[in-house]
């Protein structure tokens, strides 16, 4: 097995755990976790997904709106 070269670098221990932790709900090791952040992101994955997931959100706002205005009616409802 060829040798991968390493890189280092410093973050809080905030983002080691959180890194840590989704790596392992993911199955994979921190380093595999990072090289597919740092792959999505250069190949502009990310900003792909983000520009998809607002375009969702501006197409059907007025349903979470909905649902959220009847959640708080719920909510008063039982609080009467």
């Amino acid at each position: 097995m060829a040798k991968k070269p390493q890189l280092g670098a410093r973050v809080d221990g905030e983002v080691a755990e959180l890194a840590k932790k989704r790596a392992a709900d993911l199955g994979l090791s921190v380093g595999d976790y990072l090289a597919r952040l740092v792959r999505d992101d250069a190949s502009g994955l990310r900003a792909r997904a983000v520009d998809a997931a607002a375009r969702f959100l501006a197409e059907h706002q007025e349903v979470f709106d909905d649902a959220e205005r009847a959640q708080e009616t719920a909510r008063g409802a039982r609080t009467a």
